[in-house]
């Protein structure tokens, strides 16, 4: 790909300092990780000192100063090493962060956003409900107005970085009856899970940030993939939430909300194209290397067509990534383009990673190889911030949306 179409020298510096920290830091340590589903404070510190948890971020509010599509790349090649580093960025940053950089108060822009930007605690964004996925309208958990402060009760679900995370953004009804209009989002706070070591570390926990009582977190899941990356439920027990913390408009927060997600499936485009190129490049360097019957594997048509193929899809998704980035970048509308990039890379990154097994064979399915561990990755992709369905959903909208109305 002709890397002048979306890069600036800039993105080019970035690639490779994520790049050399990608195999010198996580690479010898991502299989140990996910087999104990360990999170790695220890690489958490590191990224936060050399800002790649606040790439997009003014530098007056801890970050590096950098845009949009710098960001992108920051996930996309951590992804090819390890998918759980890569989601820690992509969460922290879009949905823990981006909602109180863009629907914050200035007071709450300049409280919480240097705090996260400099990686000091890792941030989340509580959406998912027992009975709310997909449906996020179908939020209960419920933010009752006292006067002076809401109180908060319910629950929220599949929540990156509820244990380890200190600042979140979350959704509750104020309003019965209302629908969508009545669903506000609040900033929630509370200690890290792992406070003795985040204290020994120096990272994770920020001991002058206010925690709310009633805010904790529930037991880690045990996953199939992205097992470095915290998981947890998030619960509300009669939380008292200052008035100061609504985040946005009253009745906006899914609106709101939605609008983060857009941004979010970027990311998981991003996340998906490293997966996927991560797979590829440890096939083809396979096929050059095994023989079988007397020739390199990769010379064997059944094999290079495969190969072909991922090279190809990778191409197209990269440039589908990209082209929405750079739309988000200069301030244009990018939904659809958001859903596109998603659902090709998300089943790109399934597609890629079951054949790269299958060409490894019966290494494939050992964890000798990181193959199996990026099939493993892969899966959620589909999943995680709309479902493979739901993007098709916002695609058909898009393109049907004159014609049916009309």
């Amino acid at each position: 790909m002709d890397d002048s179409l979306y890069f600036s020298e800039q993105h080019h510096q970035v690639r490779e300092m994520v790049r050399e920290f990608a195999q010198t830091h996580v690479a010898p340590v991502a299989r140990e990780l996910d087999r104990t589903s360990t999170f790695p404070w220890e690489n958490i510190k590191r990224m936060g000192e050399l800002g790649m948890l606040g790439v997009p971020w003014s530098e007056e509010l801890g970050g590096a100063g950098l845009d949009q599509i710098a960001y992108y790349i920051t996930i996309h090649e951590m992804a090819k090493v390890d998918a759980s580093h890569g989601l820690t960025i992509s969460a922290h940053t879009n949905l823990g962060t981006s909602p109180i950089v863009e629907f914050g108060t200035q007071a709450q822009r300049e409280r919480y956003v240097p705090l996260l930007a400099s990686g000091a605690v890792l941030g989340g964004f509580g959406l998912t409900e027992p009975g709310a996925g997909s449906d996020a309208g179908g939020t209960a958990t419920t933010a009752e107005d006292k006067g002076d402060h809401f109180l908060l009760n319910g629950a929220k679900i599949f929540i990156t970085h509820a244990g380890v995370g200190e600042i979140f953004s979350v959704t509750a009804r104020t309003d019965p009856g209302q629908g969508h209009r009545g669903i506000t989002s609040f900033i929630v706070t509370k200690d890290t899970v792992d406070l003795d070591q985040c204290r020994e570390l120096g990272v994770g926990h920020a001991p002058d940030l206010p925690k709310i009582e009633g805010v904790r977190a529930g037991k880690k899941e045990d996953k199939m993939g992205w097992r470095a990356s915290d998981t947890r439920e998030l619960h509300f027990d009669n939380a008292v939430i200052p008035k100061e913390n609504m985040l946005g408009e009253r009745g906006s927060g899914f609106v709101n909300f939605l609008k983060t997600l857009d941004a979010g499936r970027i990311g998981i485009a991003a996340l998906s194209l490293g997966i996927a190129e991560g797979a590829y490049q440890a096939a083809l360097e396979y096929a050059g290397t095994r023989k079988q019957f007397g020739r390199y594997i990769g010379s064997f048509q059944g094999i290079s067509f495969k190969l072909a193929d991922m090279a190809m899809e990778i191409e197209a998704g990269t440039h589908l990534l990209y082209t929405a980035a750079r739309l988000k970048q200069a301030g244009k509308p990018f939904k659809k383009e958001a859903a596109m990039a998603k659902l090709f890379c998300s089943e790109l990154a399934m597609r890629a990673t079951t054949e790269a097994v299958q060409i490894f064979g019966g290494y494939g399915y050992t964890a000798e190889y990181p193959v199996e561990r990026m099939m493993r990755d892969a899966k959620v992709c589909e999943i995680g911030e709309g479902t493979s369905e739901i993007q098709r959903i916002v695609i058909a909208r898009h393109i049907l949306g004159s014609v049916v109305d009309g």
